[in-house]
């Protein structure tokens, strides 16, 4: 075998190289990308996330079929780089012993297993890949615009390395090369196909077969950083470096102000290289496996936007505009309308659903509003419909523009006075009750406050209100990409938080309990807040609510930034449980809940291209013939109850507020 090492080393060392100078090419365009510091801290939830997600493929497994076959793969690979040392060393000596694990019989055992694991997972990811081809299921397919023609040549070279391995482990069984006995299963039994063919013959298929097994390494080296199998190298990395920060929590955008800005100042994302290094690795990473298609709310009611589609394209650009930016000269592409229409990039809801699936920890939300930011406050090119909720909101303090002379309107009828904060919060007050634009202005959501505000007072917890101190968080500005108004609003809410001395805040909307507690730290305002389903389930624990005797069907709606953005999700069930009602399950419910259709400013937007979010949702919880549907956010509520009467179903299904349910399920003893 001494004369065969000349072609083994010479093709790997050229494999090498192709693939470490696509590698450094790589590693130069990713790094064009603007500078990002909080992607290194926090080193040890990192490696966490490096043992949960890549070892562990946590998230691939969330799909049980697709994820036990990747897994196979994954882990069979890691197992059979033992092999690939093998094999190297057989070049030079057919008695070659791997360093301290030696002959252990065993090893031969776990490399045959995974060799086996391996085959019988590229199997079911082949037959996955067919069922599902975009040529018979279209737009139903999570694989509809992806590069299906590589994927299957990436499957039949993974599956020459295998099968290429398993004949040159046959042969060798059959010489006496294969050191590892009987318990080497599918060597052995692969090598009694041709152990009558005699020992030169078996030598030749031997040697032949290795040098085919590091052919095909080899090729397999210089392939993947070409492909979207670069994944392979990048994904660890991308993982690594991902979010640290609540999934409602967006990128951290320098603080805005007019008179320091200068023609430096990005404000948004209009040309690929204003990406930061680490989205410009997101786009990168992207497998094109076409989870965060599948789930997408836009995707599934007819929009043009695909969180797939959007970073493919993305990524293409990239690759467009490298000759420039490794020149450092030429004139740049607008993304908006250039590679992205302003179809596909107001159609996200924000929901996160693409984030939370996708399997190497692309963030396609942050990269989306990105852009959406570009547009409002460089090009002043968005909805013409949102044009009127900034105007509302930089005004009146509200996106409905009815102002803060109505903010207390929604206490009449209350059989008691709410306690409003004059200057500071009297220390015997427990909560401060944050009341919501929506609470405050729309007469649905004033019904869920006005009952939050009864079960408080029932359960002999002192709150009180801000008033006309109260004004918008800034959600819906944000998310429409008006960065500057958001921080005007935030900045002068943490004034009167600070200056009110607020300790604990309780709101029924899920926007407002992400803006206040996971977006203004970035602002310096730090306060605790929690959901209405959070504070009624632990009084309702702790005996201070006694609910009972409701014989009602219920579905819940998972509140897509309660439950996914912030992990509240059993708290509205205990709520809802605790009644005595029938808890009936969503198909898709807790952190695969599907989207109302109002996040990312969408409550403001007009949905004329393909269905209407709200509607698929509707349909889907009133298939389950419940007598309510109940949240847990008054968008979510708006969404729904329109949604419900537009199917004609208002007459016999009601949808609350869970603070409604238990308000009425109240033991009256």
């Amino acid at each position: 075998m001494l004369s065969r090492w000349p072609i083994g080393v010479g093709v790997s060392v050229l494999a090498a190289a192709v693939a470490l100078r696509r590698l450094s090419y790589l590693a130069r365009l990713i790094r064009k990308g603007q500078p990002d510091s909080t992607r290194t801290d926090n080193a040890a939830p990192r490696l966490r996330r490096e043992l949960v997600e890549v070892l562990g493929q946590k998230k691939l497994l969330r799909w049980s079929l697709p994820g036990a076959a990747h897994a196979a793969v994954f882990w069979g690979f890691l197992v059979l780089l033992l092999t690939v040392i093998e094999a190297y060393g057989a070049l030079f000596s057919r008695t070659f012993a791997l360093p301290v694990i030696g002959h252990l019989a065993v090893v031969g055992f776990l490399e045959d297993l995974f060799s086996c694991l391996v085959l019988a997972g590229i199997a079911a990811l082949l037959g996955i890949r067919l069922a599902t081809r975009p040529a018979a299921k279209g737009r139903n397919s999570r694989f509809f615009g992806s590069h299906t023609a590589v994927a299957y040549a990436l499957l039949g070279l993974i599956f020459s390395v295998i099968a290429t391995l398993l004949v040159f482990r046959a042969a060798a069984a059959n010489t006496g090369d294969l050191p590892y006995g009987n318990l080497a299963f599918a060597s052995h039994g692969l090598g009694h196909l041709f152990s009558g063919a005699g020992l030169g013959t078996n030598r030749t298929i031997e040697t032949v077969a290795l040098d085919l097994n590091i052919a095909v390494i080899a090729l397999f080296l210089c392939v993947l950083p070409y492909t979207k199998h670069l994944h392979i190298f990048l994904a660890p990395l991308n993982i690594a470096f991902g979010r640290d920060r609540a999934l409602g929590a967006l990128y951290r955008t320098p603080l805005l102000d007019l008179e320091t800005l200068n023609e430096s100042t990005l404000l948004g994302v209009g040309h690929i290289e204003e990406f930061s290094w680490k989205q410009l690795l997101d786009l990168a990473t992207c497998t094109e496996c076409g989870r965060c298609q599948s789930v997408c709310p836009a995707w599934a009611s007819g929009k043009a936007l695909s969180p797939k589609l959007l970073v493919m394209e993305l990524r293409d650009e990239l690759f467009r505009a490298a000759p420039r930016l490794l020149a450092g000269d030429g004139a740049a592409q607008a993304l908006v309308p250039g590679v992205i229409s302003p179809e596909v990039l107001w159609a996200c809801t924000t929901c996160g659903a693409c984030v939370q699936e996708c399997p190497v920890d692309i963030e396609h939300v942050d990269t989306i509003l990105d852009m959406r930011r570009n547009q409002v406050m460089s090009e002043s090119a968005f909805p013409e419909e949102a044009a009127g909720m900034f105007r509302n909101l930089e005004s009146r303090g509200d996106p409905f523009g009815i102002g803060a002379g109505a903010r207390l309107d929604w206490t009449s009828g209350l059989d008691f006075a709410v306690e409003v904060v004059d200057e500071v919060i009297d220390p015997e007050v427990e909560y401060l009750f944050w009341i919501g634009c929506a609470g405050a202005h729309d007469e649905r959501a004033r019904r869920t406050v006005r009952a939050v505000a009864r079960l408080l007072h029932a359960a002999g917890i002192r709150f009180a209100v801000l008033g006309q101190r109260e004004s918008c968080t800034g959600d819906p500005a944000r998310r429409l990409g008006n960065e500057f108004l958001y921080q005007e609003q935030a900045k002068q809410n943490i004034e009167t938080l600070t200056s009110a001395r607020a300790r604990r805040i309780v709101t029924t909307c899920p926007h407002c309990l992400n803006t206040i507690g996971n977006e203004y730290p970035a602002l310096g305002g730090n306060f605790e807040v929690v959901h209405h389903a959070t504070l009624l389930a632990e009084l309702v624990a702790d005996g201070r609510l006694a609910p009972g005797g409701s014989e009602e069907r219920v579905t819940y709606h998972d509140p897509c930034y309660l439950g996914r953005h912030n992990r509240v999700f059993d708290e509205p069930r205990d709520v809802l449980t605790s009644t005595g009602a029938e808890l009936v399950e969503l198909g898709r419910s807790r952190e695969s809940s599907f989207c109302c259709g109002a996040g990312g400013g969408r409550m403001w937007l007009e949905e004329p291209v393909g269905e209407r979010v709200n509607l698929l949702r509707a349909d889907e919880a009133l298939a389950l013939g419940t007598d309510v549907i109940s949240t847990a956010c008054p968008y979510c509520r708006i969404m729904l109850e329109d949604a419900v009467a537009t199917r004609g179903a208002g007459e016999r299904v009601e949808v609350l507020d869970l603070a409604e349910l238990l308000e009425r399920a109240l033991d009256p003893n």
